[in-house]
């Protein structure tokens, strides 16, 4: 989910380039994307959530709600029309969210504990 969530946010700022550029039409585009990221945000969220109920991790979930609040800010910060923070603010989205997935890839997961049988008595 981390991953597919930072090659999506990877768009955004290509996508507002192209609307820079003069093709207007390409602010739709950055609107979809931003819809789009948005809820891949909201999903990893709850994949995190998941991750800490079943294996006891937090910082996956801090790392994947302090992500969802900064696009969240960045999102109505664009639909508002404040440069000044969704400029800022998406590049920092971005780089948080690359060292959240490259954390997520790189941190090995617990080993599996052998199935317990019933004729085990312990």
């Amino acid at each position: 989910m981390a991953a597919a969530h930072t090659v999506a946010l990877f768009g955004q700022p290509v996508f507002a380039g192209v609307y820079l550029s003069g093709d207007y039409d390409a602010l739709g585009w950055h609107a979809a994307g931003a819809d789009t990221v948005t809820s891949l945000g909201y999903l990893q969220l709850v994949a995190a959530l998941v991750c800490r109920i079943r294996l006891r991790r937090s910082w996956p979930l801090a790392g994947a709600f302090a992500v969802a609040v900064a696009e969240s800010v960045q999102y109505f910060a664009g639909l508002g029309g404040a440069l000044w923070l969704h400029l800022p603010l998406g590049v920092a989205t971005i780089a948080a969210t690359v060292v959240l997935t490259i954390a997520l890839w790189r941190t090995p997961l617990p080993p599996r504990r052998p199935a317990r049988r019933e004729d085990d008595r312990a």
